[in-house]
């Protein structure tokens, strides 16, 4: 991996508006909502329901099969990080390739469930849940409040729009582009933390997916 200096890290700041790499970023964010509550509602309704029917031949079936495709989020996880973060993420192994055993059934389950992995893909399935309602305020909040700086010389004078910030009402045009500079200003603070939150979730994702690696290897 390519060592990053100081200047690469100001350049990095600096360009953070005109970088393809921010808006590679910030379609990872948009995506984490939706993906969040999607593997949330997965699986606690798979869980609740195998740890319900644990007492009958279903429940650990079902329980076995929300842990397969938690760990197959997980993977998905891992790749849209190294995709659109362009980092390197750990991959958890294939649920396929764990659950492979020419032991017998009870052998290759008894394999996966003591893979590490396993158990932090479950981690990273419920802490993304948080992380897409984190990502979902910084940019719907974020790109809002830039956009209503940008609006200012071509609404401030509306008679249907009361452009007001706290007790500060913009009236003229001057006061308008003054306030459209400051939204311009947010432009660039706004991806530079669209960059730091993504980036916060890949290396989320790989601390995660990483724990036994040392072990397996």
């Amino acid at each position: 991996m390519m060592e990053t200096t100081a200047g690469d890290t100001l350049q990095q700041f600096v360009t953070a508006p005109v970088r393809t790499a921010t808006y590679k970023r910030l379609l990872y964010l948009l995506l984490a909502f939706p993906l969040g509550v999607a593997y949330f509602v997965a699986f606690t309704t798979g869980s609740s329901l195998g740890l319900g029917l644990a007492f009958t031949l279903v429940g650990l079936p079902v329980l076995l099969v929300t842990l397969v495709a938690t760990t197959g989020a997980a993977g998905l996880e891992a790749r849209l990080a190294t995709v659109l973060l362009d980092q390197e993420v750990a991959t958890p192994p294939s649920p396929r390739e764990t659950l492979d055993s020419d032991d017998g059934y009870l052998a290759a389950v008894w394999r996966f469930a003591t893979e590490p992995t396993t158990w932090t893909s479950v981690a990273v399935v419920l802490l993304k849940f948080v992380y897409g309602i984190v990502a979902f305020v910084v940019t719907i909040t974020g790109t809002a409040l830039v956009g209503t700086l940008l609006a200012a010389p071509f609404v401030y004078d509306d008679p249907g729009v009361n452009y007001q910030f706290g007790q500060y009402a913009v009236s003229t045009l001057p006061e308008a582009i003054g306030v459209a500079t400051v939204g311009v200003a947010g432009i660039w603070i706004l991806c530079n933390v669209i960059n730091v939150v993504a980036a916060a979730g890949g290396l989320m994702t790989d601390a995660f997916l990483s724990v036994g690696r040392e072990r397996a290897a």
